[in-house]
């Protein structure tokens, strides 16, 4: 096995698509070497426990068993239909878990548009409203521009890969490369942010974030400002304008940033459509990639989201509940725990996080012990609780046997260097670490640094992805076979800083 320390970025071509973007849904199922494959959309990860629980449900009846987290806030449901003769994969049709699947989505309000369920893509900041950071609250953002979408006739031919974001300031989900960000800058104002930025960029290029201008043609995030009550509209509007750039340009495109100019474009679009119809958008000025961070954030670090493990002080003396999913699995006993958890000492709500955690917010404050022993069940329940846990920040693709594309057991093997790793890691700060069975990276972070370990024909490759970074001489071994050596060296990467 090779420990390579060279910077080696996944990245999504910026190319003309000549085909559907492939992602799965509810209504149009995957097929794996373990079953099909469906993923719920989320909305901004807001849940009740009764929907929690139906979802548990369907897991343990159509499925594995196992409920597996999105760094988009959605989750999976694996091995659909694996004793069904009607066929796997493609749309539910063929498949009787996949329409029993939908029609309990339906009845628990997870499926309010069959055109446009693989389009509601939406992150939103897990803490909003909650802890007292931040300027306001989004979850009416997500629910608004859900309702918006769904009613948007137009909004159904976006791609599954399409992503909004919600941010309430705090600068969490902003960071995770949207095509259209909200991010509140305070009770009143939003800004409206298009990434156009090309992902095409030779290394060092880039706004230290795998994105950069791109090689041929100059790219940007173009930014708006808008009142806050307008946000969820603008961000409709500028999927809109993009579609309609997409087909005007008759290039096929996936995201705006694979469309030159597309961001600009939809920025004065927005403006002209608000205006007219209030005079409400004030245009701001254009800047460059690199000009739009949230402050405080070093370049190219993984920012630690407020929802990582442990509890939060909240509002009116109540605390939430960050948990997170080993290896973004929970099994539906795991689940049903946090939904019983939610209902019986919270406010009978979840929300799902893109590093693949769960918010279970509304419990009481302190002096009351509940908040503390509750996480403490959840840590004996499997779970992981704390920053130290051994599988904290650590995340995997479905590897072998689920996916026929992976080369080996990277869940397994993810778990021996996890458990190999010091029970407090040295450095600046822990960087994340995403293990892939093959070169496709599915399910990778989605912005910041991060440890880069893929399975290739020789061995494992290690990269410290998303500089600027210094990568540690301990990842600069070659022809490393030893486990314990990989392990090492991941745990060494884990711990690079910042240049001095």
């Amino acid at each position: 096995m090779s420990a390579v320390p060279t910077p080696s970025a996944p990245r999504e071509p910026a190319s003309r698509r000549e085909r559907d973007d492939a992602c799965p849904g509810t209504l149009r199922l995957h097929t794996a070497d373990d079953g099909a494959l469906a993923r719920v959309r989320i909305p901004g990860g807001l849940l009740t426990a009764t929907q929690a629980d139906a979802l548990a449900d369907a897991a343990d009846r159509l499925g594995d068993g196992a409920l597996h987290l999105t760094s988009r806030g959605n989750v999976q449901l694996r091995g659909l239909g694996r004793g069904d003769t009607g066929g796997l994969g493609g749309d539910t049709g063929s498949n009787g878990c996949g329409r029993e699947l939908a029609d309990t989505l339906a009845e628990i309000g997870l499926l309010p548009s069959a055109r446009h369920e693989r389009v509601r893509n939406i992150v939103a900041s897990p803490l909003s409203g909650l802890d007292g950071r931040g300027h306001l609250d989004v979850a009416p953002w997500v629910r608004e521009l859900d309702r918006l979408l769904c009613a948007s006739a137009a909004a159904a031919g976006l791609s599954g890969r399409f992503l909004f974001a919600c941010d309430d300031g705090r600068g969490d989900v902003a960071a995770l490369g949207a095509d259209v960000t909200l991010v509140a800058r305070d009770a009143e104002t939003a800004e409206l942010r298009i990434d156009g930025v090309s992902p095409d960029t030779p290394s060092g290029q880039g706004d230290g974030l795998g994105h950069g201008p791109g090689r041929d043609e100059p790219g940007g995030t173009a930014v708006l400002r808008v009142p806050a009550a307008e946000a969820p509209r603008a961000a409709l509007l500028a999927a809109e304008l993009f579609l309609a750039a997409v087909r005007d340009g008759g290039t096929p495109c996936w995201r705006v940033r694979e469309l030159p100019g597309a961001a600009a474009l939809m920025a004065r679009g927005v403006t002209r459509r608000l205006r007219t119809a209030r005079e409400l958008a004030e245009p701001h000025t254009q800047v460059a990639p690199d000009a739009v961070r949230e402050p405080g954030a070093a370049p190219g670090l993984h920012p630690a989201p407020d929802s990582a493990p442990g509890t939060r002080t909240a509002r009116a003396a109540r605390t939430a509940l960050c948990v997170t999913a080993p290896l973004g699995r929970l099994t539906t006993d795991q689940w049903r725990r946090l939904a019983a958890t939610a209902a019986r000492d919270g406010d009978g709500r979840l929300r799902v996080t893109p590093w693949r955690g769960v918010v279970v917010p509304g419990l009481p404050g302190a002096p009351s012990r509940t908040a503390p022993d509750r996480l403490a069940e959840l840590a004996d329940a499997g779970l992981v609780t704390g920053p130290y846990a051994p599988l904290a920040g650590v995340g995997a693709c479905a590897g072998r046997p689920g996916c026929a594309k992976s080369r080996t057991d990277v869940r397994g093997h993810a778990v021996r260097a996890a458990d190999a790793e010091p029970a407090e890691p040295s450095g600046a700060r822990a960087l994340p670490v995403h293990w892939s069975g093959c070169e496709r990276r599915c399910g990778h972070p989605q912005g910041g640094a991060w440890v880069d370990v893929v399975a290739t024909p020789g061995g494992y490759d290690v990269t410290v992805v998303g500089g600027p970074v210094r990568a540690p001489a301990a990842t600069a071994a070659t022809a490393v076979t030893d486990p314990a050596r990989l392990a090492a060296a991941v745990a060494a990467a884990r711990t690079t800083g910042p240049p001095p």
